[in-house]
Order: C-alpha cells, then structure tokens, then sequence
C-alpha cells in the first residue's frame, strides 16, 4: 500500500475550475404537504430542508451533468479536447451502459478521453475524485473532469414521508488538473463497509432482483432507508474519517478556514461540526434549498462557494461524504 500510495505522488494536483447545474423546477415543503402526511415545519425541524430541484421526465443524469462540465471546464480555461478522462459518479445513470460517463463524453465532444462511471452512493464524488487525483499525480493523465450527477427523484417513493423529503436532483463537476505546493488536493481518505449495506439500498434492479410486475408494485425500485442507523453511523463515521485525513496531514479543524459536507440533513451537518469543534461559520450548507443531491451533493455546494464568495485562493477546505454502501471519505485541500 505504502509503495502504490508513493507511486501516486508524483506531483501535486489541484482543482481547477467547478461547475453545477440545477432544474428550474422547485419542490417546496408546502407542495409535499399535498402529497404525504407531513408539514413544513416537521421537515425544517428534522432535516433543515425548505425546498428542492426535481428534472423534468425528459431529462437523464447526462443532462445535468453536461451544463455542470461545461461551467468546469470554463472556469478551469480548458475545453473538452484537453481532456484525458472523465468519470461521472452516479447511482441513477442514464441507463446501465453505456456508461454515463461516455454519453457525456460524446455530448462534450472530447472523443480523446476514457470515460466511465463510479457508485458509491453520496460518497461518489470523492471516491471519483481519488481516482482522478491518483491518475493525475502519476502522469498518467492531465486533465480530468469529475460529475457527481443524480437524479434521486427517479428513485423515491413518494409514499414514504421519511424519505421523499429528502432526495432531489442536480449535479456538480470539477476539473482536476496539476497543481503545485500553495495549490492542492493535499490527502485524501476513503473507507466502506459492505457489512452495513442494507441501511440504505434500492433492493431491486440488479442481477439479484431483476424487474418484474411484483418488485415494482412492491416498490423495491426506490431508496428504503433506516434513518436512525444511518443518523447515528454517518454523524460518527464523518468526524472519524474528518479527524484521520487532517491527522494524516498534520492539521488539527482550528486550521480549516471551510468545511464543506455532504448535504443530508442539517442535524447530521450540525452534530458532525460540533464532533470536531468546527464554528457554523465555517460550514457551507445548502441543503435548505437543494436537498440531497447524493454526488451531487459536495462539488455543488463547493461549486456555489467559490461563487458565492465563501471560498478564496490560500484556503484550507475540508470535504466530506458518507453514503451508501456504507462508504465514506474525506478531502483536505488547500484552494
């Protein structure tokens, strides 16, 4: 492990440009009273949630990952024949393959680059964002565009109020590229457990439960979700993973200038910062108005950040997922 890790080091890798996109439909608490038993107030309370972007039906992941790359790509000073690779993480792709990194690739014209795609749940962004530093830090590539992209709309069941609340649309994209010392991804740690997969799952769809009449009427083809578990392990398995990247790198979170979370719910954002003695001041949310995106959910609120004006150049930032899978991870770097 220590020589492959090694082998990876060979150069600094930055962030170049972000980029997001959301549809302009808007899915307030209000219009969701109409559907479940819930309120405004009961979902504010237990999530921070206010409203969220749903696709319309004609859109597909490929969609809103191309308007998100194109802003990237823009912003990093690059276009798509520039790029080596990309990799879209997903759990609601267009289809199953093609893969969507390569209907991208098609849409962006950037014929020169591999394409594919990665699910690992919420954690997809960074787990691709490894992948990519990796392939960027050996020379093995130079520039690299990573989407997370969902849309989770497709995948819940709008009978279910503890979980139709939460999931939404959207995606973000960044642009890896080489970086130096004052400008870098600067570690990065990732971790799973299979064990505790069944937390959070779309039983069917796979090989194990292909589509039939009763997996739809039973609704197996839509998120299903122990809350409880979910709260309790993700709240303890960000601050743990938070602590073991910033240990790894010789920081301690008084150095973070921004903490950038998954965006899942606000009390998990909330009970994780306290965790590590993190001030709100210093931690980006957006979840009031965009929900959970999944990997979506980090390169958009890094994305609206940077544009926002919460994000400057010299910054240390600080970004972390748990999902399904159970997966997880944490990302320091220095902006």
């Amino acid at each position: 492990m220590n020589k492959l890790k090694a082998a990876f080091s060979v150069r600094p890798v930055r962030i170049a440009g972000t980029g997001s996109f959301v549809p302009d439909r808007v899915l307030t608490n209000t219009d969701l009273e109409k559907i479940v038993d819930t309120s405004d107030e009961w979902i504010v309370t237990r999530t921070g949630i206010r409203e969220r972007r749903i696709a319309p039906r004609e859109m597909a992941a490929s969609d809103l990952a191309f308007p998100a790359a194109e802003k990237a790509l823009e912003d990093a000073g690059i276009t798509p024949k520039d790029l080596d690779g990309i990799i879209v993480a997903t759990v609601t792709p267009d289809q199953v393959f093609p893969s969507t990194g390569c209907l991208l690739q098609a849409r962006l014209g950037a014929p020169q680059a591999w394409a594919f795609d990665v699910s690992a749940a919420c954690s997809g962004f960074l787990y691709s964002l490894s992948v990519a530093r990796a392939l960027v830090a050996s020379c093995a590539a130079d520039n690299v565009l990573v989407v997370g992209s969902e849309l989770l709309s497709r995948l819940t069941n709008w009978t279910d109020r503890t979980t139709c609340i939460l999931l939404a649309d959207g995606a973000g994209a960044a642009v890896l590229r080489p970086g130096n010392e004052e400008h870098q991804i600067i570690e990065l740690e990732l971790g799973a457990d299979g064990t505790y997969g069944s937390l959070i799952e779309m039983p069917a769809g796979g090989s194990r439960m292909p589509a039939s009449e009763d997996t739809v009427r039973q609704r197996l083809h839509t998120v299903h979700m122990k809350g409880n578990e979910v709260y309790k392990m993700g709240v303890r398995g960000m601050a743990d993973v938070c602590v073991k990247v910033l240990d790894k790198a010789g920081y301690v979170p008084d150095d973070i200038d921004l903490f950038v979370p998954h965006q899942a719910n606000l009390r998990i954002i909330e009970a994780t910062a306290k965790r590590l003695d993190v001030p709100a001041e210093k931690v980006f949310t957006n979840i009031h108005k965009y929900g959970n995106t999944s990997a979506a959910s980090v390169p958009l609120a890094l994305d609206e950040a940077r544009r926002t004006g919460r994000l400057h150049s010299g910054d240390l930032v600080l970004m972390v997922v748990f999902g399904g899978g159970l997966t997880w991870g944490a990302a320091l770097v220095r902006w």
